[in-house]
């Protein structure tokens, strides 16, 4: 038997609860993993809040998206994107999470490096994959200026690094806080607020050349339409309604969004050698003890978490 989180309705985060569940023995193609840790993403609550539709014959709904752990059996013919996998491994899981221990398909499960905690490992595909979603389809690349709204972010800031990398020039909004991490990625801090379009300007007065943004606010719409002159080259993966409207990039699971499947089921082929050597950085802002899911999703709701939420069985 395993403790999973479990939504036994939907609503808000009160509604996870912990169960006990059985974990199958791995059939062909499956391994069962004990959980080391698992990604909290705000994904997972529009989940069991319902913004995607209610259907209660799929309650009890089990939550996650992303876990870490350690191989403990394997079925026959586990092959993983990567190799064969073998008990005792190290891994990274794709999908499900919020549970002592699971059987899942080897195609799901990815090794993790000897150099990444539990915790990064836990944390880094879903924000990953969507950073680097956006940093290819807003075709970032060497002596691009790119603005980054939310650059102090899971996900933004995981852009940064990523377009910095590529060898782009990025300015990025934060909270004056939250400023100095940002230089230590090289890149340019900004405050959000008004006077932003013009605060931009002062720093880049050749133009911006792609605006990425994860937090969706009319401010960062605007400010990216204003600066940027080829409006395919903006990207959002909060402003669903805007991006209809105005005829820039949608990404990601909202209504009429590109969902990048391939670019994001890849993306561990550049992120974990570049976590791994130190090159990329995801800022793990709390921990909490797997029953205390409801506490968790509470604090990323509040919407200032900076950072990764981890929850640890």
């Amino acid at each position: 038997m395993a403790t999973a989180i479990v939504a036994a309705e939907y609503g808000g985060p009160e509604v996870l609860t912990p169960v006990e569940v059985d974990v199958p023995e791995p059939g062909p193609g499956e391994v069962t993993v004990q959980v080391r840790a698992a990604g909290v993403n705000p994904f997972d609550y529009k989940i069991y809040s319902g913004a995607f539709g209610t259907d209660d014959s799929k309650l009890p709904l089990r939550i996650g998206l992303e876990s870490s752990g350690v191989v403990t059996a394997v079925g026959p013919d586990a092959l993983g994107p990567a190799g064969p996998i073998t008990v005792g491994e190290e891994v990274i899981v794709r999908g499900g999470g919020y549970v002592t221990e699971l059987t899942v398909p080897a195609a799901r499960i990815l090794p993790k490096p000897a150099e990444v905690s539990w915790e990064v490992a836990a944390g880094l595909l879903a924000v990953g994959g969507t950073a680097v979603h956006l940093v290819v389809a807003t075709g970032v690349g060497p002596g691009d200026t790119v603005l980054i709204h939310g650059a102090a972010g899971s996900v933004g800031s995981l852009a940064a690094q990523l377009a910095v990398a590529r060898g782009a020039r990025v300015i990025g909004t934060a909270a004056p806080a939250r400023h100095e991490r940002l230089r230590s990625y090289g890149v340019e801090p900004v405050e959000y607020g008004p006077g932003l379009a013009d605060r931009v300007r002062a720093l880049a007065p050749d133009g911006v050349d792609a605006a990425i943004d994860t937090i969706g606010t009319d401010e960062a719409v605007d400010v990216s339409l204003e600066l940027v002159a080829d409006h395919t080259r903006i990207a959002t993966i909060a402003a669903f309604g805007r991006a209809a409207a105005d005829g820039f990039q949608a990404l990601g699971g909202g209504p009429g969004a590109d969902p990048g499947t391939e670019i994001r089921d890849n993306a561990w082929r550049e992120l974990l050698p570049l976590i791994a050597s130190g090159k990329l950085e995801l800022v793990i802002t709390a921990t909490y003890p797997l029953t205390e899911a409801a506490a968790a999703h509470e604090f990323v709701l509040g919407g200032h978490a900076g950072g990764k939420v981890i929850l640890l069985p």
